[in-house]
């Protein structure tokens, strides 16, 4: 036997101690990866993972690019519990279109709530895009991210009226 189980420890003055500190260590050996994830994840300035991933924010026509968007909305679409409509979008996300289309594709599914944050988040495209946070895009992405923006918004709204308060 050896230490951890307190048998076969040495001299009888600290064998009624050692079942005390063979608790102890082995309660101290199971906490140590959760405290370690605690210290990782109270040091992260991250949110949940964006899902979509890289797709919502590559922008350009590269056979990669259109092939992560691609992969992005399927995602989106995918995603049973729509937790991606919380989460606040970049200027690339409203670029690549990726949210948008999937407003598009999903607002027949959308509750009234859900609708709403969709028609606020189309509704600001225009404005993020054309502001200090698209400067790192070209002039043609943020003119087809703001039509897809409009276009989106005006039919989330046609839908918000059919169904909900608006």
């Amino acid at each position: 036997m050896g230490l951890m189980d307190g048998s076969q420890v040495g001299s009888n003055e600290h064998a009624g101690r050692m079942p005390v500190l063979n608790n102890l260590s082995r309660t101290a050996l199971l906490l140590v990866p959760f405290a370690a994830a605690v210290v990782v994840a109270a040091c992260s300035n991250e949110g949940p993972p964006e899902i979509g991933g890289k797709g919502l924010h590559c922008v350009d026509d590269s056979p990669q690019c259109i092939a992560q968007r691609s992969s992005a909305l399927a995602d989106l679409n995918n995603d049973k519990s729509r937790g991606w409509i919380r989460q606040p979008p970049q200027a690339s996300a409203y670029a690549s279109g990726v949210r948008l289309f999937a407003y598009k594709q999903k607002k027949r599914e959308l509750n009234c709530e859900e609708l709403n944050v969709a028609r606020r988040e189309a509704d600001a495209g225009p404005a993020v895009l054309r502001g200090p946070d698209g400067k790192h895009l070209t002039t043609t992405q943020i003119a087809r991210g703001v039509m897809l923006a409009q276009e989106v918004g005006r039919e989330l709204t046609t839908e918000a009226k059919k169904r909900c308060k608006v």
